[in-house]
């Protein structure tokens, strides 16, 4: 117990040290997360009129983030698979960067579900005894223990690990090789909960569609990776910590098939809305082509197709095969992914709403700094996982005192 206190000391004194860059970084994503905390406290003391919801649009950016967080936090099992299943040693090297990235992005998904309740307080609702779970017939329930089961794993791998690097002896495969495991299939089980919150509700025509669930974790396996890469080549090129380009290329592979896969089902479903046309196609309608007058979605929609049409033309390209094409491919297809399941997800199921009202939805200044806020929280908490993991991983922060324990 003396050793693990000892260890926990080393890492809060690790957390502290580092070069200038390291302070500017982490000082400039606490401000914004401080000015997002700020925007939180006027939206809790005026109510969720600061925010561009209504009643007829009652989702809104919070939950558009949360969506396509949720899938990237189940892309870390695509560093998992190829290292636990097929036995692939280069990915052994980045597979905790995945659970570290896990444990953020869980975080910043339970973050944005509590900005969007109006009373966060009244959360107890659902917590036996002072409230009914509601389990299991309640979807959101499902949704409460898969979210919160990942975050628990995830912490108990890259711990437990990153403790046994640090004490210099081999992990017992019994205190986590079940628990790698599990992770897998829990992975596909949070984002597919998430999608059937979406599926169930039979009055939204424009989410009652069974490849819902197929394209969350088509679109997550694009995602997620897509971040992976581009973190990688930071971590290697501000660290001390070595990244060989296997599994930057793995992931690209992986990337390409999903992007593909991505594609595929969403021209299944513009076929289904479009070619025989019915007025549950209105949604659709609505958000590819406009409204009765309204087409506040339109640009948003076409940018997102737009830019997952190049980060796929990128990735099967051989420019991509080169890191800078590879990064150009990323970079759109993250972008694209996150408007496309974002703004084009969540806000087409509200309109027109089911009596047929056209309230369209735009996020105020208050309810975007709420957002920059928390994407500025769950990059400080990587940013400080990775400060203090790397040098454990790479030998320079262990329990004899002969090494150092600070970081460059």
């Amino acid at each position: 117990m003396r050793d693990y206190f000892t260890f926990l000391f080393r890492v809060w004194r690790l957390s502290f040290q580092g070069s200038w860059k390291f302070y500017a970084w982490m000082t400039l994503l606490s401000v914004v997360s401080l000015i997002g905390l700020n925007a939180w406290a006027h939206q809790i003391v005026d109510g969720l009129q600061t925010t561009g919801m209504t009643n007829q649009v009652s989702w809104g950016a919070y939950i558009a983030n949360f969506t396509f967080l949720v899938g990237v936090a189940a892309a870390a099992v695509m560093l998992v698979i190829p290292a636990y299943i097929y036995k692939k040693e280069h990915m052994h090297e980045v597979v905790l960067f995945g659970e570290l990235l896990a444990i953020a992005v869980i975080v910043m998904c339970l973050l944005f579900v509590t900005v969007d309740l109006g009373h966060p307080e009244r959360f107890h609702h659902m917590i036996p005894p002072f409230g009914v779970f509601n389990f299991p017939g309640s979807i959101l329930s499902w949704d409460v223990i898969v979210l919160n089961g990942y975050l628990l794993l995830n912490l108990h791998i890259a711990g437990y690990l990153l403790y046994c690097r640090y004490r210099h002896r081999e992990p017992t495969r019994m205190f986590y090789i079940p628990f790698v495991f599990l992770s897998i299939a829990w992975a596909v089980s949070i984002h597919t909960v998430t999608a059937f919150l979406y599926v169930g509700l039979a009055g939204r025509s424009y989410w009652h569609n069974p490849l819902v669930p197929s394209r969350f974790l088509a679109s997550a396996f694009v995602a997620g990776p897509a971040l992976m890469i581009l973190t990688f080549q930071i971590v290697r090129k501000v660290t001390h910590y070595f990244i060989g380009d296997k599994p930057i290329f793995t992931l690209r592979m992986i990337m390409t098939v999903a992007m593909i896969i991505n594609m595929f089902l969403l021209g299944c479903e513009l076929f289904t809305e479009f070619y025989s046309p019915t007025q549950h196609a209105a949604a659709a309608h609505y958000l590819y082509f406009g409204l009765h007058g309204h087409s506040g979605l339109v640009p948003w929609i076409w940018t997102a197709i737009a830019l997952n049409t190049i980060g796929l033309g990128l990735l099967i390209s051989p420019f991509s095969r080169r890191i800078v094409g590879l990064n150009l491919a990323c970079g759109t297809c993250f972008i694209g992914i996150w408007t496309e399941k974002g703004m084009g997800l969540i806000i087409p199921g509200f309109v027109p709403s089911p009596l047929g009202q056209v309230v369209e939805y735009l996020p105020t200044v208050n309810e975007t700094l709420v957002c920059l806020g928390i994407w500025s929280f769950g990059a400080l908490l990587f940013s400080w996982m990775l400060h203090v993991a790397i040098p454990i991983m790479n030998g320079s922060l262990r329990e004899n005192p002969e090494f150092a324990t600070s970081q460059d």
